[in-house]
């Protein structure tokens, strides 16, 4: 059986969610690059605003803070800020917060037994972005279109050989 919604027809096998299901305030997104790496920068110890800076290189003063107050209102972390010139800022994780660690730890398991799958994947799909003429058949990419419309077989990585 289908169903409408806003004039589109919905599979019969499509999940159906609840609005009031609990994913839908998961704090920890799917892609959401900071806050799990903050989860664990905070596994051993409290740190400083700074000290996470210098870990997290690649972050933004603006990010982190948005990240952190995220964090905060969502009780995973505890900011505290000491009223000192220079302000020092230091966090911490609480004990919900600290519920995540196996979470992450899993997510990271995941990352490390599937990355070259990932990937290869990001490479196949970026090539085919970038030159339409030279897309996989498939989503293996095991044989690739060549530009007279003949197939050839893939290299190792999924790329065309020469």
């Amino acid at each position: 059986m289908t169903g409408y919604r806003g004039g589109m027809e919905i599979a019969a096998d499509a999940p159906r969610f609840d609005p009031a299901c609990p994913m839908s305030t998961f704090p920890v997104r799917i892609g959401d690059r900071w806050t799990a790496m903050v989860v664990l920068c905070l596994e051993t110890r409290p740190r400083r605003f700074t000290e996470l800076r210098q870990i997290l290189a690649a972050v933004s003063a603006k990010v982190l803070t948005e990240t952190l107050r995220a964090m905060e209102r969502d009780g995973l972390v505890n900011r505290t800020v000491f009223d000192e010139n220079p302000p020092r800022v230091e966090c911490e994780l609480t004990a919900l917060g600290r519920t995540l660690l196996n979470l992450v730890e899993a997510a990271r398991s995941w990352a490390r037994d599937n990355l070259d799958d990932l990937l290869a994947a990001r490479r196949r799909h970026d090539d085919r972005r970038r030159h339409p003429a030279r897309a996989t058949n498939d989503h293996t990419g095991i044989a690739t279109r060549s530009q007279s419309g003949g197939t050839r077989p893939a290299g190792p990585t999924g790329q065309r050989r020469a």
